[in-house]
């Protein structure tokens, strides 16, 4: 389980965090190849519930921020003590930021591998425009990653593309899912990958369950791959 106890943050966070028993497990995403791995995705994994349960509580009582600083601090923490070297990929709510203090506990702590992180952008409708600045400012001062996940099923689409300006783009599952069978998913998925390549953006095809899907996303320039096909998380 994840601890945070040790940490030398403000007195309201640590009470709010040591009320979570989570867990992190690791889905790696893949080269073309199907075998070298860019980066590790946390996943977080409560203890008690699942963790669509445990997003939904929180935000009811308007607790998104404590998720927030427990995925950075537990997952890079996990991340560190199973001894990866690869990129560490995290979700992040688009309505919240660290506050300064936190990121300053956060480089303190972290520091030597803040520059090998990748931030997700969730699909989530409550977005903040600080926290936007704020992770643009992040990209740009620390050399963080930002990419957009599940674009292509519901608001994570082009307008937020353009709001980020992201390095990467996670394509969604409901995309890629018999995508071999689909011609309408095929063009749509052809058009953006050409779309976001020629702005300069990296596109990742997650949720890939099956060879088939596999092989033709690689004939579409898809740049890295992730799912049960290729690992499942642990």
């Amino acid at each position: 389980m994840i601890y945070f106890d040790h940490l030398p943050l403000e007195k309201d966070i640590l009470e709010a965090l040591a009320e979570l028993t989570i867990n992190y497990v690791f889905q790696p995403i893949f080269y073309p190849d199907g075998k070298t791995i860019y980066a590790y995705e946390a996943l977080m994994r409560p203890t008690n519930m699942k963790v669509t349960e445990l997003i939904a509580e929180y935000e009811k009582q308007d607790k998104l921020h404590v998720l927030e600083v427990a995925t950075f601090f537990g997952a890079t923490q996990e991340f560190q003590l199973r001894g990866y070297t690869e990129l560490l990929s995290m979700n992040s709510f688009p309505s919240e930021a660290f506050t300064i203090g936190e990121g300053r506990v956060y480089q303190d702590y972290y520091g030597d591998i803040v520059k090998n992180n990748i931030i997700e952008i969730l699909e989530y409708p409550y977005t903040s425009s600080k926290a936007v600045t704020l992770k643009k400012a992040a990209s740009v001062q620390d050399g963080l990653t930002i990419a957009i996940d599940d674009f292509g099923s519901g608001i994570n689409n082009m307008d937020i593309v353009d709001m980020y300006q992201p390095h990467i783009v996670k394509l969604d599952r409901l995309l890629i899912s018999d995508i071999d069978s689909d011609r309408f998913k095929q063009k749509f998925v052809q058009q953006h990958i050409n779309e976001f390549h020629r702005r300069g953006i990296k596109v990742i095809a997650e949720g890939v369950e099956r060879k088939e899907e596999f092989e033709l996303l690689k004939t579409y320039g898809a740049d890295f791959f992730q799912g049960f096909y290729l690992a499942r998380p642990a």
